[in-house]
């Protein structure tokens, strides 16, 4: 409309603010029109945060040290529009402040905020003429001149600022007007995040009114009151509270349109529902208001896909519940972000970067879902697989497309299942992420491609997908236990090498064992001292430890399933039913060996697995015997250096022996030598005793420690929590089930602060070393568990025997035990808590039907950490 009595004059959906409340929306891109000295700085300073505001002057004088050069305005304007789509990226409300009273100038402004989907506002500062003058007069600054052009510009085009695309206009006229102004940040229509349920939120209905009253019943809701045979028009309101949300695509294929809808929107009426819109409600709409002329809406429409059956059943209903229909439909919002921003739902699906954005584009793509251009064989648009690439932390939740089933994809879930079709109708319950399920009555609409086509092994694909950018560079891992870790760019790059290179199929690593740190000693003759490992738990408030024998092997994970069905739930893996993997996420045997073990693993955990009422295991294991993959490592290492040492040794105590016959005073030489000799025998004897060299596949046993996590399906439960007594008991049915396969692991339990307690368990220690063992394990009794500052305790401690020492720092390591003491064991207890807190929160994140790549991003982590210098003889 027009004022005559404006001194602006004002956009056709603006009218004078003679109010001081201006609405904007919370995420927009904000212009402030006004000519040279209508006090648009001051204006921003008064209403906008000061990191909201981008000043042309301040930009001005940041590239060219005076904010009224004009000859900067080009680098500076540059400037401004990269921080400006910077702040848009990261959805934060944005101020240009420029005169930007040239269309040429809006333009710009105004793609910018269609670029990042958000609304454009203009508010413009209208100060007449004469007040321009009087404050710009001796201005050095300013000159008058521009400052006439300027308003005349104002005046010649600010007639079409709606036309131009920006979403508001607000006209502030005269300086009182503008001095009395404020700002108030409204939501968007799709924000809603501050209602956190619980939900029910329901797939693609398509007019099958039936199955809907009875998915609604299987999900606790009851039919209101109804005269016999009538169609379910309302519910009572849901015993616990629950809402519903109905992602779209309520209407056309089905028997029953208009029933649907009047439950629907009766529910939505009483506050028990939520409704989005799908393509299917977007095109009835428009064929609604052709039929009853009740919209501008033009252009021909092709009666498939059922809406001519919609129509015909609507045409039988009475014209006020039709009008109450459209009403409806044009009231239908393209998504919804609920708690917290934690869950979307979108007819569609919705990528990340649209989440709480309003364009025409984010409705579009709500609704239909981005193609790439192209059709398939059976003449429907290809779909670009968004959901594959999706990283974000909020659950989308989606329809539009059937599956024959649902299935998490990166936090993403279809669960339109096709109950027009004859397949399902499925409901998801927010927060609890549990689907509800009813099977069509019949098939009411034969479908015009299979269900799911192009997109049946979705989950297996997409789990199986690693992305460069979800584990290179510096990253910064929270963790539920403890403080979040930083893994270092260069060392992610040696993590990526490791994995890229020689890692089994990923589906599998949901988890990677640790490190360990050792402990120090003071007793005679010994490095490492179970005392120390009491008193460092003792320090920590520990009161009860677990000593595990530490067996002489290799550190495995091993990952078992009871059947196919399984492995694809809980890992999307369609061709295996296991792993059995390295530290460092590689396969210790060939396929055939490998499918062998893990059949005979799966054997004997039926029982486990039955008790546990689970169908999947993750256990941390040892690998014996040692020699079976450290083969290189004793020949080219241990091996080689006993065979040289001892050589050079013989030889040389032969000439010194020669010497000593001719009369030379070689004895003390002598001597050393020959307890040279004594030490090598020794390092020999003590690598001799773990490598069984007549072992074969057949020989290969696996000794289980701890069980990471189970579960059924997708789901299921980490075990930190649970003492490590327990973990051995279970590891002892494996064992019982088949001891051919699987080593038992002896422990002890002592209290650190009984004197008693501790002297037993320093002699198990003794006695389990002298017989050849490698020393043992101390670990919380109880697991997982904080100190009095609630700090994660070291999970575990290895005291390792004397000469076992032998091995890992050379044969005469005893002489140069004071040095050896002092080592700095820090940096190694820090590696190993942070390692620690890595891999159980991959597990967390695993149970919880997390990504793969959130998974993926603790397990790469901790490899990375392995990349830090520290002594590997620790």
């Amino acid at each position: 409309m027009t004022d005559e009595n404006a001194v602006f004059p004002v956009d056709d959906a603006a009218s004078p603010v003679t109010a001081t409340g201006l609405d904007i929306p919370a995420l927009c891109l904000v212009v402030l029109v006004g000519v040279s000295g209508a006090g648009k700085s001051t204006f921003a300073r008064r209403v906008f945060q000061e990191t909201e505001v981008l000043s042309s002057d301040a930009f001005r004088g940041l590239v060219a040290d005076d904010p009224t050069d004009q000859s900067a305005t080009t680098d500076a304007f540059s400037v401004i529009f990269d921080v400006a789509a910077r702040r848009l990226r990261r959805g934060l409300l944005t101020v240009v402040d420029a005169t930007s009273v040239r269309p040429e100038d809006r333009r710009a402004l105004v793609d910018l905020a269609k670029e990042h989907d958000v609304f454009a506002v203009a508010i413009v500062l209208d100060v007449p003429l004469d007040e321009l003058t009087r404050r710009t007069a001796g201005r050095t600054d300013v000159d008058g001149g521009v400052v006439v052009r300027q308003h005349r510009l104002l005046r010649r085009y600010g007639r079409g600022l709606r036309k131009e695309g920006f979403r508001f206009v607000h006209i502030l006229e005269g300086v009182d007007a503008i001095d009395a102004a404020s700002i108030t940040r409204t939501r968007l229509f799709s924000d809603r995040t501050d209602e956190t349920g619980p939900f029910d939120i329901i797939g693609d209905v398509h007019g099958c009114h039936a199955e809907l009253v009875e998915l609604l019943e299987r999900l606790g809701w009851r039919p209101a009151p109804r005269p016999d045979g009538a169609a379910v028009a309302t519910m009572e309101d849901h015993p616990d509270g629950r809402r519903v949300i109905f992602v779209g695509d309520l209407v056309d294929r089905g028997p029953d349109t208009p029933a649907v809808l009047r439950l629907v929107m009766s529910m939505v009426a009483a506050g028990q529902a939520i409704c989005v819109r799908g393509n299917h409600e977007e095109k009835l709409l428009k064929a609604l208001r052709q039929r009853t002329g009740s919209g501008r809406d033009r252009g021909r429409l092709t009666m498939n896909h059922g809406l001519a059956e919609s129509l015909a059943q609507l045409a039988r209903e009475p014209d006020d519940f039709v009008a109450a229909v459209i009403t409806f439909l044009d009231g239908l919002v393209s998504h919804y972000l609920f708690d917290g921003g934690r869950l979307v739902v979108a007819h569609a699906g919705l990528a990340e970067r649209y989440h709480g954005r309003s364009s025409g584009r984010v409705r579009s793509l709500a609704m239909y879902g981005e193609t790439s251009g192209e059709v398939d064989r059976h003449g429907f648009p290809i779909r670009i697989d968004w959901a594959r690439d999706y990283r974000g932390a909020a659950a989308v939740v989606y329809g539009h497309t059937p599956v024959p089933a649902v299935g998490w994809v990166n936090n993403t879930l279809c669960i339109d299942t096709g109950c027009v079709f004859g397949g399902r109708l499925t409901a998801l319950r927010h927060p609890e992420r549990e689907t509800v399920a009813v099977s069509a009555h019949e098939t009411y609409w034969e479908p015009e491609r299979p269900m799911g086509y192009g997109d049946s092994d979705a989950d297996a694909r997409v789990r199986a997908r690693v992305r460069l950018d979800d584990v290179a560079g510096k990253r910064v891992i929270t963790t539920r236990l403890g403080p979040s870790v930083t893994v270092r760019a260069e060392h992610a790059a040696s993590a990526l090498e490791v994995m890229s290179r020689y890692a089994v199929d990923p589906r599998w690593l949901r988890y990677l064992p640790p490190t360990m740190s050792p402990v120090g000693g003071r007793s005679p003759g010994l490095l490492e001292d179970p005392d120390a490992a009491f008193d460092f738990y003792a320090r920590s408030g520990v009161a009860e430890v677990i000593c595990e024998e530490k067996h002489m092997g290799s550190r495995a994970m091993v990952v078992v399933t009871r059947d196919q069905a399984a492995a694809a739930s809980a890992f999307g893996v369609v061709d295996g039913l296991g792993a059995i993997v390295t530290r460092t996420g590689r396969t210790f045997f060939d396929a055939p060996t490998t499918a062998d073990l893990l059949d005979r693993t799966r054997d004997a955990a039926s029982g486990v697995l039955d008790t546990l009422q689970s169908d999947w295991l993750i256990l941390d294991a040892e690998l014996l015997p040692w020699n079976i993959k450290g083969e290189g490592l004793i020949r080219d290492h241990f091996a080689a250096v006993s065979a040289a040492a001892g050589a050079e040794l013989d030889l040389f105590r032969t000439e010194l022996s020669a010497a000593a016959d001719r009369g030379l005073d070689v004895g003390e030489m002598l001597a050393a030598t020959q307890d040279r000799r004594r030490d090598v025998d020794a390092f020999t004897a003590a690598y001799g005793r773990y490598v069984d060299a007549t072992a074969t596949i057949a020989d290969v046993r696996i000794a289980p420690f701890e069980i990471l996590a189970h579960g059924a399906g997708a789901g299921g439960v980490t075990a930190e929590t649970q003492p490590h007594s327990w973990h051995l008991d279970v590891a002892d049915q494996l064992v019982e089930a088949d001891p051919s396969l699987f080593a038992s692991t002896r422990r002890c339990v002592v209290d650190v602060g009984d004197p008693a307690s501790r002297a037993a368990g320093g002699r198990w220690w003794t006695e389990l070393t002298a017989a050849g063992g490698e020393g043992m394990v101390v670990k919380p009794a109880a697991n997982a568990v904080r100190d009095d500052k609630g700090r994660v305790v070291a999970p575990g401690v290895k005291v390792r025997s004397s000469e076992y020492l032998r091995i890992i720092y050379g044969p005469s390591y005893l002489d140069r035990l004071e040095v050896l003491r002092e080592r700095d064991l820090r940096h190694k207890r820090s590696m190993a808590l942070r390692e620690y807190l890595l891999g159980r929160e991959a597990l967390a994140r695993h149970v919880a039907g997390e990504p793969l790549w959130r998974v993926h991003e603790c397990v790469f982590g901790l490899l990375a950490l392995e990349s830090e210098p520290v002594d590997s003889r620790l």
